[in-house]
């Protein structure tokens, strides 16, 4: 496979001296496209769909996809029109239906030969776990032999690994005090072939180390433990010792607590990843704290912790600012049914003229058939006009048509019961509900000085913004004196067409509706055989 930049340099060399063709812009992705989820390949994509370009111009086919999720979005942004033409230095492509099924048996062929990839790589990688060496880079303290494809000892770096281990066995010290010895007294920084060039060993690399079973002489992969057959660090005996002293009963960590909002909040000093502690006091109170996770050698983060209760309480008062005013609501609930009426009616117009003009090509079809069977045509004449016809045919069916009005309802009145419900369900809800709360209704948690930061997500952040404008035009509460302008009915209306298009909205109506169903019961069922029995108590949450 040639590098990124010689295929840059082929693609100019075949299209650069083109004069129908304009480059717009250039981008240039390092991922792989075995897996969906490409950020540079959507932003891309996202361009053209907005109309910034027509085509697209790469090396080869499979560049552009191999996986069947990318590959069908650039076959239906073809057969859309979106998209116009495709060009590659190492194979013709032409915008018509023998082209498009060729290129799909391109992405066919990319993808079974990635798939095939994987699983000779497995099955090497699984004899050579069997053979007793492990697949990939060495660790600290060993190299990748070149010549015998194995690992040996590294004759700077396999005595340090000894000293961390006597370390702990001889003199019982920690990882944070083995760190400081190493940067102080050792004067130890990282290889440059290492990820950190030139960096002191952190605690949580020193933890890594000590509990890895290679320098056993054994290999953990994918839950089963292999013998090794490199020259191992220390004995099994020895290594079991070290386990015993840093609190290990098995070779992974056990997990004892799981707090709810870890791995959702950045350091709004560092940026490094909110990680959560519990603590128990002299009275035997416990506490769970929220803390920034940098803990490498040298200075801490400065940022403080904050209890637990005191962040739920923002998370809390956050939710409690989506709320949408009540003459809002009805109002943009009437606007949509009344534009979502206009557009089924005009979908259904759509949709039966497209009907009608399919059924017509059918008609010509099986006249055009007939006059060959009576020769009143020639066979070139018959391919040409059937081919046209079966083009037609094919534009016509892949013509989008409006989105059905009930969905731009239910996705309105699911979002706007979110914002209004979402602090109660939140106080009212578990950990793993609470997190799903917070995830669905913000994004980008910041905490920097015990103050958490939230943005509101889409769509709840086109709701949220539409609070300042009614204050501006001084309607207050009062929902009679409510008098939407025609800026504001634009840009509801505007938003609520972009969720309904946006192809994530799907699997966030599926959470919302989630929601629902949790804190949301149905009522009870009405019973045939005591019909004159007292009728329970609504439900206290809407």
């Amino acid at each position: 496979m040639l590098s990124i930049q010689s295929q840059r340099q082929a693609v100019d060399r075949s299209f650069a001296a083109n004069p129908d063709i304009t480059v717009v812009q250039t981008f240039e992705e390092c991922r792989s496209a075995k897996a969906p989820g490409r950020p540079v390949f959507a932003r891309m994509m996202k361009g053209i769909e907005r109309g910034e370009a027509e085509g697209i111009i790469t090396w080869a086919p499979d560049r552009l996809a191999r996986n069947s999720v990318d590959g069908g979005h650039i076959v239906y942004l073809l057969d859309r029109g979106i998209l116009k033409d495709l060009k590659f230095s190492t194979y013709t492509f032409e915008n018509n239906p023998q082209g498009k099924f060729m290129l799909q048996i391109m992405f066919g062929q990319s993808k079974y030969y990635s798939d095939a990839l994987s699983e000779n790589v497995k099955r090497g990688n699984r004899t050579k776990l069997e053979q007793g060496w492990l697949p990939g880079k060495a660790p600290l303290g060993y190299l990748n032999c070149p010549l015998s494809r194995t690992i040996v000892p590294d004759p700077d770096l396999f005595p340090l690994a000894r000293r961390l281990f006597d370390s702990v066995l001889e003199n019982g010290y920690s990882p944070g005090q083995i760190a400081n010895i190493a940067r102080d007294a050792w004067g130890y920084r990282t290889p440059a072939t290492r990820r950190h060039a030139g960096k002191p060993l952190a605690p949580s690399t020193i933890y890594k180390i000590l509990g890895n079973p290679f320098y056993a002489g054994q290999i953990w992969r994918d839950g089963i433990l292999y013998k090794g057959s490199h020259r191992p660090v220390v004995t099994q005996s020895e290594f079991d010792q070290v386990q015993r002293y840093l609190g290990r009963t098995d070779r992974a960590r056990p997990v004892r607590h799981a707090f709810p909002y870890t791995g959702l909040i950045r350091c709004g000093t560092c940026g490094r990843m909110v990680t959560a502690e519990q603590k128990t006091n002299a009275y035997g109170s416990r506490y769970i704290y929220y803390h920034c996770s940098k803990r490498s050698v040298g200075p801490r983060c400065r940022e403080r912790s904050v209890e637990q209760n005191a962040l739920e309480q923002q998370f809390g008062a956050f939710l409690a600012s989506l709320a949408v005013d009540g003459g809002l609501e009805r109002w943009a609930l009437s606007t949509i049914a009344e534009n979502a009426q206009q557009d089924a009616d005009r979908s259904a117009a759509d949709r039966k003229a497209r009907d009608h003009a399919i059924g017509e090509i059918g008609t010509q079809l099986a006249d055009l058939t007939a006059l060959r069977l009576r020769r009143v045509i020639k066979d070139e004449e018959f391919v040409l006009e059937r081919q046209r016809l079966e083009d037609e045919r094919a534009r016509l069916e892949n013509v989008p048509l409006v989105a059905r009005p009930q969905d731009r309802i239910e996705l309105f009145q699911k979002v706007v019961s979110v914002s209004k419900f979402a602090a109660e369900w939140f106080q009212a809800g578990d950990d793993t509900a609470r997190r799903e709360i917070v995830e669905i209704a913000g994004s980008n948690f910041r905490l920097e000085d015990k103050k958490l930061s939230i943005e509101a997500a889409k769509p709840f952040a086109a709701i949220a913004d539409l609070g300042p404008i009614l204050v501006g035009c001084g309607l207050g509460h009062d929902v009679r004196t409510f008098r939407p302008t025609k800026s504001l009915a634009r840009k509801l209306l505007k938003d609520i067409e972009e969720w309904s298009n946006d192809p994530d909205m799907p699997r966030l109506l599926d959470r919302i509706r989630a929601l629902h169903e949790r804190f949301v019961p149905l009522p009870p069922a009405k019973s045939l055989k005591s019909p004159k029995s007292p009728r329970p108590n609504p439900p206290s949450l809407p």
